[in-house]
Formats: structure tokens, C-alpha cells, sequence
């Protein structure tokens, strides 16, 4: 599955809930390490999910992101592919629900 692919489902998620763009890419450099130049260039190159997280940097507070998503615990998933996409996806809805950015983003106090 490609990261193009999902990308526009994360923005009509937040937009249809009172976020922003910003906010989103926001949240994905805090995860990756990417910036808007490289975040295009992934959409654009239509990068599978395994090339986007070996091309990232995850933040060294992402193992704090813990909880259910899909159904699963992430602090329990072993496969590492796996556990950050759903690290992405918990950061996504974690933004839906109007949680505040300080919070979301784990590295702020």
C-alpha cells in the first residue's frame, strides 16, 4: 500500500473534524522527520509505506505513542512496519478528536 494512497484519507479525516493541513503535516515531520519538499516528494513517487518509514526518522518520543488503533495495542505489535504506520494512524486520530498538539506531539511539555 502506498502512502499516496492513504494520504488524502488522513486529511479529509481531521479537515472533516476542525483541523488543518498544517496540523497534519504538523505531526507527520514530529513522527518522520520529513518536511513538506520531502512529504510531496513521497506523495508524488507514490512510496509504499515501507519506503516512507525506511526514508524516515522516527522521533526518538515515538515509542511513547501507545493505545488501541484498529483494534490493536501498538505497544504490542511486534512487526516494525506495522507498529509505525499505526504509530502515524494513532497521531492522525489522536488530531481527529481535537486532542491538543502538545499532547500529541509527546516530545512537548
Amino acid at each position: 500500500m502506498t502512502f499516496a494512497a492513504v494520504y488524502p484519507h488522513y486529511v479529509k479525516k481531521i479537515e472533516s473534524k476542525g483541523r488543518t493541513l498544517a496540523e497534519l503535516h504538523e505531526v507527520i515531520n514530529w513522527l518522520t522527520g520529513f518536511d513538506e519538499k520531502k512529504l510531496q516528494a513521497l506523495i508524488k513517487d507514490k512510496a509504499t509505506f515501507q519506503i516512507f518509514f525506511s526514508q524516515a526518522k522516527l522521533h526518538p518520543n515515538a515509542h511513547l505513542i501507545t493505545g488501541l488503533i484498529c483494534g490493536y495495542r501498538i505497544e504490542q505489535l511486534v512487526n516494525p512496519l506495522t507498529k509505525q504506520v499505526r504509530y502515524l494512524d494513532k497521531l492522525v486520530d489522536e488530531l481527529a478528536k481535537g486532542r491538543k498538539m502538545e499532547k500529541i506531539l509527546r516530545s512537548r511539555n
